[in-house]
Formats: structure tokens, sequence, C-alpha cells
């Protein structure tokens, strides 16, 4: 598989307060355990963090890349030639995409914690899905592989 010539790989991670909120999970599961010693309560905060760190870095953990002549979001892998322009929304924008203009036939990637997205038209004719909705930091740059990746594939 040849690389593109604009490759582009982001790591949609949650926000810097979910561990904070991690660590207060293993707070509250210390105080729940301090009636029965210090052990318990040591188990409890360093387990309750951990079990709580883990969902946070799980949720966190979703990639958006484009290789080569693909789009690959999530567990989605899409050839860009089966893909339309690109709509670059502001945080009202994808707002509005992801609640009252949402088509429930759409293929959403969404992250409430990322205000900016990308809505890519799915131009494939045997593919139920209208649209792509990725959450993403950077919606200009992906917007710019997969045009170069699209360019690269003509």
């Amino acid at each position: 598989m040849q690389l593109s010539t604009t490759p582009y790989e982001e790591r949609l991670t949650a926000p810097r307060s979910w561990w904070f909120v991690s660590f207060l999970v293993g707070v509250s599961m210390a105080l729940i355990l301090l009636p029965f010693g210090t052990l318990p309560l040591l188990g409890g905060l360093v387990g309750g963090t951990a079990a709580a760190a883990v969902v946070a870095s799980s949720y966190g953990s979703l990639r958006i890349r484009v290789v080569g002549d693909s789009l690959i979001a999530g567990e989605a892998k899409i050839p860009v030639a089966a893909l339309g322009e690109a709509e670059i929304l502001d945080a009202d924008g994808a707002r509005a995409w992801r609640t009252y203009k949402a088509d429930t036939r759409a293929f959403l990637l969404l992250r409430s914690y990322i205000p900016t997205a990308l809505r890519v038209e799915v131009t494939d004719p045997d593919d139920p899905t209208p649209y792509l909705y990725l959450s993403t930091r950077e919606p200009e740059r992906l917007a710019q592989a997969l045009k170069a990746a699209r360019e690269a594939t003509a």
C-alpha cells in the first residue's frame, strides 16, 4: 500500500479533565472501602482509578487516518474514490449536523468534547451511507489530506 502525498493521522484522545475524573472515581472507591481498613482503602484508590482510566483511555483511542487510497475512521475503512467533497464544520455547524440535520443512515464518528468536524459525502451508488461525520480537531488538514489522496488515485 502506497502512502498518500499528504499523510494524516489523528487520535481522538479524551480531554485532561476525564483523567481527573478517573482519579475522583478512585477516591470515591477508597472512601467506600474506608471502614474496612487501610489496605482495602488503598486497593479501592488504585483499583477504582485504574478501572476509570481504562474506560477513559479506550473511549479516547479512536484514530482517523488517511493511508494510501483509504480513509480509516475508527473501525471503518473507506476508499477515497468513494468519497465526494468535504465540508469543514465549525462548532455551530458541527452541532447542527449531529443533531437536527443528521441523517440516521450516516456514519457518525462523534466525540462530544471535540467542537469541530468534517462532513464528507459518500458518492458510491452501492453504499446507502449519505455522508461521513468525523469529529476532528484539525478539519482543514483532514480535508486537504483527503483531497490529496483522491488526486493521487485519479
